[in-house]
């Protein structure tokens, strides 16, 4: 059994966000803005995040940084340390969303492609939850909140890094999560499945494995229920249907899982 926590105060937070141009990022900048939570928006696309940054500020009267970034820069994490003591922002929670995924076999993919899908789904995730943990663990009344997914749970045929990628950040944030037990910080890893965003544009529609895709700001209120119990779980699955599939992978065991990801992937894509 978990210490029982006090509840988050939203509105004495100041969250950044990455990938929060669009999709995932985006609606948990929104959701956190509802509940009075100050932000800093990071993600390449300036025009987007100015245009959410704005919307924001409008609807709900709190205060929203943006900074454009390319995140699969090496030495990030302090890169935007720096630039957000420059302008005097304490950042007190930390979302890490930006992803993306190469879809097809992994033979068949360029390399630079991989390594950048690596530098974004993984090295960023680990370069700025180290860079701002320090401070979140002494303040002690926020949250790290790593994006991870149901890729996590198995091999992922057709989409090998994408889904190792997932599996670094679900073991990283379990293992930060028990690191972090009684200084007040919660941390938090959501796994959602296909979700209804910009995802499928780069890795392309058959890369949802046939599955139904959630609505966002279900996925999103997910992980502020998990966030806001008293005491919070390492780990949080969006949907029913996807809480059950990671139970069955378990039972499964570990080839036939694959086997069965394996020709769910391969039909998609023949469907499509």
């Amino acid at each position: 059994m978990g210490k029982t926590m006090a509840p988050v105060d939203y509105a004495g937070q100041t969250v950044l966000i990455t990938g929060a141009s669009a999709g995932i990022g985006a609606e948990f900048a929104r959701q956190l803005a509802g509940r009075g939570s100050d932000l800093v928006l990071v993600a390449r696309r300036a025009e987007r995040l100015d245009a959410l940054a704005a919307e924001l500020r409008g609807a709900h009267g709190v205060a929203v940084s943006t900074l454009p970034m390319d995140l699969a820069r090496a030495g990030v994490g302090q890169e935007l340390l720096r630039a957000l003591d420059a302008r005097d922002v304490e950042v007190t929670s930390v979302v890490n969303n930006a992803g993306f995924a190469n879809h097809g076999p992994f033979h068949e993919q360029e390399l630079p492609r991989l390594m950048s899908e690596v530098a974004l789904d993984v090295s960023s995730v680990v370069e700025i939850s180290h860079a701002f943990l320090p401070r979140l663990r002494q303040r002690g009344d926020g949250f790290l909140l790593n994006v991870a997914s149901m890729a996590a749970y198995q091999a992922n045929p057709t989409m090998a890094v994408y889904g190792a990628a997932k599996a670094f950040v679900l073991s990283l944030t379990e293992a930060i999560w028990y690191e972090a037990r009684g200084t007040g910080l919660r941390v938090l890893a959501l796994s959602p499945g296909a979700t209804r965003t910009e995802f499928f544009d780069v890795a392309g529609d058959s890369a949802d494995g046939g599955s139904r895709r959630m609505p966002v700001d279900a996925v999103v209120a997910t992980a502020l229920a998990g966030l806001d119990r008293r005491t919070p779980p390492p780990t949080v699955i969006a949907g029913r249907s996807n809480r059950f599939a990671a139970r069955a992978s378990r039972l499964l065991g570990r080839r036939r899982t694959t086997e069965l990801i394996g020709a769910m992937m391969t039909r998609a894509t023949a469907a499509r």
